[in-house]
């Protein structure tokens, strides 16, 4: 006998949020100039790049992932290039449409991110120099800025033909 009581039918069209599982999808360390790296003195110049996407993996479920680049340079010498990939699987349901990329570009984000910092910095503990640590993020802020970036390049071109021949929106 199923449950058609009024109860049952919001609990069906609740809000989903879980997390399914969190992994190292990708990691890289290089360390071109070693050994004469060691004998630098100077504090390096530390670049960090960081980009955060998203793609559906199968019905109610999507793939956060969060990627950041780290070069540390001294003068002209790249002491290290780290790279890392660390993603989520998420469970979203019955979340309103307009909700979506929030939860996609920040909450999830935010969770996998420290994950990806002790991954970075251990690769980086292991190359006998001085520790990195990624800073925090406010996922949020970082969110508010991609979107105006899409929103100035699109005001920036004219629409492009897609593959179809319609213009891209």
């Amino acid at each position: 006998m199923t449950d058609t009581s009024p109860a049952a039918a919001t609990a069906a069209q609740a809000p989903v949020f879980q997390v399914q599982h969190i992994y190292l999808k990708d990691a890289s360390l290089e360390m071109p100039n070693a050994p004469l790296v060691f004998l630098e003195n100077e504090n390096p110049k530390v670049d960090v790049q960081l980009e955060v996407s998203d793609a559906p993996v199968v019905e109610a479920l999507h793939e956060v992932v969060v990627r950041v680049t780290v070069t540390a340079k001294v003068k002209d010498k790249v002491l290290f290039l780290v790279e890392g990939k660390q993603a989520g699987i998420f469970e979203i349901r019955n979340l309103p449409a307009e909700q979506r990329p929030p939860v996609l570009g920040i909450v999830c984000p935010g969770i996998v991110y420290p994950y990806l910092r002790a991954s970075i910095a251990d690769l980086i503990s292991r190359t006998g120099l001085p520790p990195i640590h990624l800073a925090e993020i406010n996922f949020e802020a970082f969110y508010q800025q991609r979107l105006a970036a899409v929103a100035q390049q699109s005001a920036a071109k004219p629409a492009a033909p897609g593959p179809n021949g319609a213009a891209n929106a």
